[in-house]
């Protein structure tokens, strides 16, 4: 195509923001539709994406590349492959949705959309970038409209949570401008040439010290991000005092920029490396998936029952990445895309119970069943994705991770798969407290069932959540050549074996590298 598609999607967000600057605060409807309408054409936009994507090639698609700041090489560079197609498919699909939900937002109205649009560029930019400064620049740019939505619109704890979310991820971002500079370094010592293009860094041979310190430097910031434990307890703060479409854009798309991360930079740029920190990052994961289901299972608060499976459903996907094979990382890539959609509508669901009796705790509740059974219709699905139900989303990625963990190391895929099983228990229990029993509260009588602005939110997310989990093949071919692309940059440069050692490479025996204790493992025939 010759239409600059990725610069529309990214950009187009801004002139919306500039329309709604032109129009008076006073005009609240009017806000509200511009921004309604100006996400809708972002997401109509981005479909062809989609549809014209050709799943016959690894190489960047829809590509667009100017100079910038050509003293240091920077560049305006923009392309997709498989791997971050439905990242931008999937953060243009959920900015309209979260719009509609804020049409109760009576504060700020102005200030708030324009804050919601502004985000929108920032995550479609993380995703579409190929320059890593642009990368950065965006990485950055995000922060600031997730601090604003949380610090002005949250809960009464909001300034601390807001501030608590920025202190995090702004620490892990300059772990990350220390790793970026050090790769800018490394290139043009080896070439001569200044540059930011992380293509040209994936062609780069970097030394396992070298490997070592950088990978630790991005696994820092993207740690955080998704976050891993114990790196997680920003989350929890941030998704109870966030307004409820700050909750959903934030587990929806900003948590992925972590995973994506991971995929995008630490493995091919550090193979060696990434294969020398399976074992430290599959614990954590496993740590991760186990505590926050236990801690899920024991809260009271509803919010802050969905931040916590966050942290465990998240740790499904690492596990996938680090698998280092194709079902894993397939896996991890389409979890991703179904946790933005299970835990956003989640989320989404408890936005409007709380609507209606402002409160979240599951004690208040009880027997709704009967008084509003379209609401407990959807609250019924949406509970079946996110704990893996056949038919629906979630199990398709769950089977996957699984099979690729198996393949890999059967120890490691064995003690997670008890994180499947709590996840049941935690999300059934909760559905029963809150959905059947019988009514204990005068209050819940007169609740009224979804309205039709509800529906309008809530549908789509349903019927991409049967997509996926009926035809999931619609999504798994468009990132399979970028995913074995992906698996051959690592296999190149890395001698895969169970143990991680390289006999050839006298980097791995520098006794300057702090040693990372590995228990060989037996391969398992399948």
């Amino acid at each position: 195509m010759n239409l600059p598609i990725l610069t529309l999607i990214t950009f187009l967000p801004i002139v919306g923001v500039i329309l709604i600057l032109s129009i008076d605060s006073r005009h609240k409807e009017l806000i509200r539709v511009t921004s309604l309408l100006v996400s809708i054409v972002v997401f109509l936009i981005s479909l062809p994406l989609y549809f014209i994507f050709d799943t016959n090639t690894y190489d960047m698609q829809f590509v667009e590349k100017l100079r910038w700041i050509p003293s240091f090489g920077i560049s305006y560079h923009l392309g997709i492959d498989g791997i971050s197609l439905f990242l931008v498919l999937l953060t243009t699909f959920i900015t309209p949705i979260t719009i509609l939900a804020s049409w109760h937002v009576e504060r700020n109205v102005k200030e708030y959309m324009i804050a919601m649009l502004v985000l929108e560029t920032g995550m479609v930019g993380v995703f579409v970038s190929l320059d890593v400064f642009l990368f950065y620049v965006f990485w950055e740019l995000m922060l600031i409209p997730m601090y604003l939505i949380i610090g002005i619109w949250g809960g009464q704890r909001r300034i601390y949570a807001a501030v608590k979310f920025f202190i995090y991820t702004m620490a892990g971002s300059v772990f990350m401008l220390l790793a970026i500079i050090g790769l800018f370094f490394l290139n043009y010592r080896a070439t001569g040439e200044y540059t930011f293009n992380l293509l040209e860094f994936y062609r780069m041979d970097i030394s396992y010290a070298v490997q070592f310190w950088l990978f630790l430097a991005f696994f820092m910031a993207f740690a955080i991000k998704v976050p891993m434990f114990p790196l997680h307890t920003w989350l929890p703060d941030a998704h109870v005092e966030a307004p409820t479409a700050g909750s959903v854009i934030l587990a929806g798309v900003l948590l992925k920029m972590g995973t994506y991360g991971f995929v995008r930079f630490c493995l091919p740029l550090f193979p060696e490396a990434s294969h020398a920190f399976i074992p430290v990052i599959s614990w954590m994961a496993i740590v991760g998936i186990i505590y926050g289901a236990l801690v899920a299972m024991v809260q009271e608060d509803l919010k802050k029952l969905v931040a916590y499976s966050s942290v465990s459903h998240l740790g499904f996907v690492m596990m996938g990445i680090f698998a280092f094979n194709i079902q894993g990382i397939e896996g991890g890539i389409t979890q991703m895309i179904n946790h933005g959609l299970s835990t956003g509508a989640l989320f989404l669901i408890v936005g409007m119970l709380y609507e209606r009796r402002h409160t979240r705790l599951i004690s208040d509740y009880g027997g709704l069943t009967k008084q509003i059974p379209v609401f407990a219709t959807l609250f019924m699905i949406v509970t079946f994705s996110s704990i893996g139900l056949p038919g629906l989303n979630g199990f398709v990625g769950e089977f996957l991770i699984l099979v690729g963990m198996f393949k890999s190391r059967i120890l490691y895929a064995s003690i997670a798969t008890s994180g499947i099983i709590l996840a049941a228990v935690y999300m059934l229990w909760m559905f029963q407290r809150v959905m059947f029993q019988n009514i204990t509260h005068e209050e819940n009588k007169t609740l009224k069932d979804v309205s039709k602005r509800e529906l309008a939110v809530m549908i789509p997310i349903l019927l991409v959540i049967f997509w996926i989990g009926i035809y999931p093949n619609a999504f798994l071919r468009k990132m399979d050549s970028s995913v074995k692309h992906l698996l051959e940059q690592v296999e190149r440069k890395v001698l895969v074996t169970p143990n991680i050692q390289k006999q050839d490479n006298p980097d791995l025996h520098d006794n300057s590298i702090p040693k990372i204790d590995i228990v060989p493992e037996k391969e398992t025939e399948w």
